[in-house]
């Protein structure tokens, strides 16, 4: 087996298993180009249990975070059926490591261009020791990727370059931010993904989900919370997390 598909195999246990690994850090061996061959090795095992693709999403979408992890370029990673979540549904904690969730504006994307807008969350839960990791193995771990939820689509609006956002649990705003975080527009989301995923051999294929990356810091789940994210102008969207 190659070195590629027994970290995809490592991954893929450690998230069935809910039990995290220690990141190797920079004794990982691990670039960015074989990091993405790991991901896909890993959304390949995924595939091959009956689940199918329905977009992508970003990260590393904050100047903050690109200066955090050494970058000047946003990560992408793999959207599947079994990631969804439906808007006002619950997800059981002890099927996952270390649940964390953040808000997001998602899209979708029709012959290559925006068609619709919608609140969002996604569901991270990194496969590493206390969401402790170099760029290749976040990367490889398909960049923590888990949930999402989407709120109702809708029309564009003119302008969500700077839509305000709130994260709230059990009533309780614990994140205010800005669409601005994304990308300083989060419509620069679909340009950043179809040309990374054109280098990677992927298609954005029509009514392909595009989660265009956070808004605010994320924030650890915890059984029986209730989370809603409001976007000014969108809507809401929201999850409660089971035991």
């Amino acid at each position: 087996m190659s070195t590629v598909d027994q970290l995809a195999v490592r991954l893929d246990d450690a998230a069935t298993g809910r039990t995290a690994l220690p990141s190797s850090g920079a004794g990982t061996g691990l670039d960015v180009a074989t990091a993405y061959r790991v991901q896909q090795a890993v959304v390949d095992r995924r595939l091959s249990r009956g689940e199918r693709p329905v977009g992508l999403k970003l990260g590393l979408t904050s100047r903050a975070k690109m200066t955090q992890m050494g970058v000047d370029e946003v990560i992408w990673g793999r959207l599947t059926d079994a990631m969804r979540i439906p808007d006002g549904g619950t997800i059981r904690l002890g099927d996952h490591i270390h649940p964390k969730a953040e808000p997001e504006v998602a899209f979708l994307v029709e012959g290559g261009a925006i068609t619709a807008v919608a609140p969002a969350i996604e569901v991270i839960d990194s496969r590493y020791v206390d969401f402790r990791f170099t760029l290749p193995e976040v990367i490889a771990d398909n960049t923590s990727a888990s949930g999402f939820v989407l709120g109702a689509w809708q029309p564009i609006p003119d302008g969500i370059d700077n839509l305000g956002v709130l994260l709230e649990v059990d009533g309780r705003t614990v994140q205010i931010g800005s669409t601005a975080a994304i990308l300083g527009d989060p419509r620069r989301a679909l340009s950043d993904a179809v040309r990374l995923a054109d280098a990677n051999g992927v298609d954005l294929a029509d009514n392909s989900v595009l989660l265009a990356g956070a808004a605010t810091a994320a924030v650890p789940l915890r059984a029986g919370s209730h989370v809603r994210v409001t976007v000014e102008q969108l809507g809401t969207a929201s999850l409660r997390v089971g035991s």
